[in-house]
């Protein structure tokens, strides 16, 4: 969340919104040396000092790494945390992006959202039906790009560029992810990584030093016409590129 959310997240937060979040993995599969319950364990430690330095309200994982798959069990769980939170806007990670966990939870969390306000479609555990509006946005995905190089090219751009050192403080909580990300993929700095990214989506949106990037899901069956609540939050930070 904190690599390509971040900074949005810290500044709906800073306009006053309360915010929830959660990872629907748990990391357990995020380390060479350590056993799955040894870095869950460290994962979730890190997760929650992530979520008190941003004060957010965290919610437990709900599988583990590399099953996170389009199932009613995970539908129905998160649909049952929309109903509990009620949201306005919900982030999420892009549909199309480097791996299955992250394009999966995309999916699970349009079907969960889009279920909110069905009164037969009963969430584990069972909440009652919840009928406000919830506008989804998806986040670009890691290095812009789908699986297949094709780029990804935002629709909306948050300047992130006054929160961008409280970002690199957040991402900081996950110090596993750098040996992890080093290992795996090569990464030298993951917190140089998420500067260089942030500062090449400023880049694209042609006004900003640091961005992030979002595209807005179909307004239907989300909301009751189409809306940019981002944008009416935010206001002078959040540039949205006219539709054709």
């Amino acid at each position: 969340m904190e690599m390509m959310m971040g900074g949005t997240v810290l500044l709906l937060k800073q306009a006053g919104c309360a915010v929830h979040t959660i990872n629907v993995a748990n990391g357990c599969a995020g380390s060479v040396d350590l056993r799955p319950s040894e870095i869950a364990a460290v994962r979730k430690r890190e997760a929650e000092a992530s979520a008190k330095l941003l004060g957010s309200f965290h919610h437990e994982s709900l599988t583990d790494d590399l099953e996170v798959f389009y199932t009613q069990d995970l539908i129905r769980r998160v649909t049952a945390l929309v109903r509990q939170v009620k949201p306005n806007l919900v982030l999420t990670q892009s549909l199309e992006d480097y791996m299955d966990d992250h394009m999966n939870t995309a999916k699970i969390a349009v079907t969960a959202t889009f279920s909110r306000n069905i009164p037969s479609f009963r969430s584990i555990p069972d909440e009652p039906a919840v009928f406000e509006d919830a506008m989804l946005y998806h986040a670009t995905p890691h290095i812009h790009m789908d699986m297949m190089r094709r780029p990804i090219v935002p629709e909306i751009y948050v300047d992130v560029t006054a929160v961008i050192d409280r970002k690199e403080k957040l991402l900081a909580c996950h110090a596993s992810q750098k040996k992890w990300l080093d290992a795996t993929q090569g990464y030298d700095s993951y917190l140089k990584t998420m500067r260089d990214l942030s500062e090449k989506v400023g880049g694209m949106s042609k006004r900003f030093r640091f961005a992030e990037g979002w595209r807005r899901h179909s307004h239907v069956g989300f909301t009751r016409e189409d809306c940019n609540p981002l944008g009416d939050i935010l206001k002078e930070l959040c540039h949205t590129i006219p539709s054709l």
